[in-house]
Formats: C-alpha cells, structure tokens, sequence
C-alpha cells in the first residue's frame, strides 16, 4: 500500500493520473474480492470440520443420552426403563456401564475405558456408519462373550482376531479393598473375553474404548442393577430437541439429558472459538487490503478539489460531497465483495462437489477437505465488508468535504 501512495505521489502532476486512479480503484476491487473470497472459503472449511466432528461422534454417541445429576451411577428397574420408554418420540434404549479397567492380551498391557451395552446397542443403525469396521459386529452371548475393540487398543495389545484361543483379559480393582491382604488377586476382579472386531471412527474413540456385553461388564464392575448412563435413539421425524425436552419433563432434575454437542461441547466449542479467530484475522488481512481504496479516493479528491468546490459554490453541503465519496466507495468495495462471494462459492460448491483437494492420507475417514456452506457467513462477511468500506473511505470523503469555494 505504500507502493501505491508512492506511485501515486510520483504521478501527482502528471496527465496520467486519471489513468492511475481507474487503475488503482480496480486494484482495490480485486484486493477486496480476493480477501472476501478467502473469508468465505476458509469458514466454509471450519464448518466441515465442525459438521464432520458430530457424524464421527454421532456414529459412536446416541443421539440423547441420560446422567445422573449426581453422583456417577443410578439404578434402573424394569417399569422405569420402560417409563421412557413411552415417552413420544424414543426408539431405542441402551443401557450403559462405562469405566476405566486394565486391559491384557499375551505380554502387552493397556489401560482404556470398557463400555458395557445392552443389546439394542447394535440394533441402533447408525452406529459406527462413518469409519472402519474390521471383523463381525457382535457381542456375543452371556456364556461367551466377545469385544468390539478400538484400532488404537488393539494394536497397542497387537491383538489378533484370527486367534481363537488368545484372550483378552479384564482387570478391574475390587471395593472395598481387602485390607491387609498380601494376595493380589483380593485385590481386583478379573475375567476373559473375546475381541470378535475393531472399529476405527477417531483417534479419541480408537485409543480409549473397548465395548462389551452390559452383563460382562456388570458381573466385572459389581454394578448390579446400576448404570452409568442411558443411551437413546430418537424415532425418525421427531425432533431431537423436543424429545429432549420431553425426557427432562419426565425424568426431573435428578437426571441430565444431553444432545450429541453437549456431549462433545469442549471440542465444538474449541472449533468455533478457532473460527471466530480466524474470521477476525482475515478481516483484519481485508481491511490492510482495503487501503487501496482510501488512497484511490484520496487522490480522486486531490484531482476533483476543483469541482468540489464548485458545487460549495452552487450551494452543496458537506453532507452531500460526503455521500459521493462514500457511494464511490461502496460502489469499489461491493463491486470486490459480490465477486469474492461468487468466486468463493463456487470453489466451496467444487470442493464438495468433486473433491479436488485430498487430504492425501491413504486411511482417512474421508478423502478430501471437508466443507460446508452456511449462509450466516455470507451475512457476516457482507457486514465485515461494509464496515471495512466506511472506514476506508470516510477520511477520504471528510477530506473532499472541507473544500471551500475559495480554492477555485
């Protein structure tokens, strides 16, 4: 922009200059579509990555999942479970158990959260519909047992799911302790189970999580007839938001039920923070680019001095000079801004249409960048755009304004 002023100053008296100006206003008007076209671009990005991170999680969670408000577990009963179960616009219910054990298989040890789950956990289709699935999806009987076990655990324990006759093997420590005991074995509960298949959704859940029958896990953690959580799934054509409000209605305040962003909120809440930071700093990036335009108008007040003053002379007010420089503003920086727009949508549309920029990792989940158009980031952009723009150009337009007729 220095460049600019420079080049402009050396061209001053020149015949020129006219030239100059014209040739300036466009520069101003490709720097504004340029910076608006990545602002739409790059918060088209964020938003994939957003949507993405709740069809990852959404493929493991439940659509609504039920905590005690208190404590970390709660007892359920027959007629309870099936209380919510009548409530308008619940399809499935799991029961869950989850908490941390130790986890053996051959010599290899590995401390990960084991996820017990009724049955109706695998009836629910949408599980683990995004990612990978390696073996049979099944957990077996009450007699035996088997493991759907995370990518990352499983080669942590370089477990083999060929091998019938390895198992794996869950430790978990007893309470209360037996004191003074010197036999480790009074120490925790130990049983065998199965690994039948791996699945691989994100590294969180692959490294973490090993799900397994709800009454291994029961048996295992002496839980009883206490759970952890309920995991439920919502009929289709019900809304999710009303349900949830529903089971609050019904279940009160000893309970908490979240929806999948609630359940996730530390890391959307990072991703938007990322967003609005990022949002900032190209708008910031526009507004340097927008400089142009204050010197372009500055040297078109510098070259039209004299006709302003004639219209102070044929009796104009300030106002009205202002308005002019600042239409002629408007007219650069929106001309620029609905080409960045267009320009950045179509790349988005390309881009989610096509696919041309990979990621380039062979076993990723999804080839290419994610992303997604949200109209809110057109309106915010426009808006960034506009107040760029009377920044830009009101020093210029102030400038032209205390032109005096005296300076014919």
């Amino acid at each position: 922009m220095n460049l600019s002023y420079f080049i402009a100053s050396r061209y001053f008296r020149s015949k020129k200059k006219r030239n100059f100006i014209t040739i300036l206003s466009r520069i101003s008007m490709i720097g504004v579509a340029v910076g608006t076209m990545a602002l739409v671009v790059v918060l088209s990005v964020f938003n994939g990555l957003e949507n993405l991170v709740r069809s990852l999680y959404a493929s493991f969670d439940a659509e609504l999942k039920i905590e005690a408000a208190l404590g970390k577990s709660f007892e359920v009963d027959e007629n309870w479970l099936n209380g919510i179960q009548n409530v308008e616009g619940v399809a499935l219910i799991t029961e869950v158990i989850e908490d941390n054990a130790l986890f053996k298989y051959r010599d290899n040890q590995h401390l990960a959260r084991i996820k017990g789950v009724s049955d109706s956990y695998l009836q629910d289709e949408d599980r683990f519909a995004e990612g990978y699935v390696w073996g049979e999806l099944d957990l077996g009987t009450q007699m035996q047992p088997k493991a759907i076990v995370g990518r990352g655990i499983g080669f942590f324990l370089s477990i083999d799911l060929e091998n019938e006759f390895e198992l794996l093997q869950v430790f978990y420590p007893k309470a209360p302790r037996t004191a003074g005991s010197i036999d480790p074995n009074q120490l925790y509960n130990r049983d065998i189970i199965r690994p039948a298949a791996f699945f691989s959704i994100e590294k969180d859940f692959d490294d973490n999580y090993i799900i397994a029958p709800i009454s291994f896990v029961s048996k295992l953690l002496n839980y009883g007839q206490k759970r952890t959580s309920l995991e439920i799934k919502v009929a289709e054509g019900q809304p999710i938001q009303r349900v949830k409000k529903r089971l609050r209605d019904h279940l009160g305040d000893d309970f908490l039920v979240k929806d999948t962003d609630e359940q996730h909120a530390g890391i959307l809440r990072t991703i938007k923070i990322e967003k609005l930071f990022v949002f900032i700093t190209l708008s910031f990036i526009l507004a340097i680019a927008s400089f142009n335009i204050f010197f372009s108008l500055s040297m078109m007040a510098i070259e039209k001095k004299k006709d302003t003053a004639i219209l102070f002379a044929m009796g104009a007010k300030e106002s009205l000079v202002k308005k002019i420089y600042l239409k002629q503003g408007a007219i650069i920086a929106f001309s620029g801004a609905l080409i960045g727009l267009v320009l950045g949508f179509s790349i988005v549309w390309v881009q989610d249409t096509f696919g041309l920029v990979t990621l380039g990792i062979s076993s990723s989940i999804i080839e290419s960048y994610p992303v997604k158009i949200v109209w809110t980031d057109f309106l915010w952009t426009s808006l960034a755009v506009i107040a760029i723009t009377f920044l830009a150009a009101y020093r210029p337009a102030k400038i032209a304004s205390n032109v005096k007729s005296t300076d014919l």
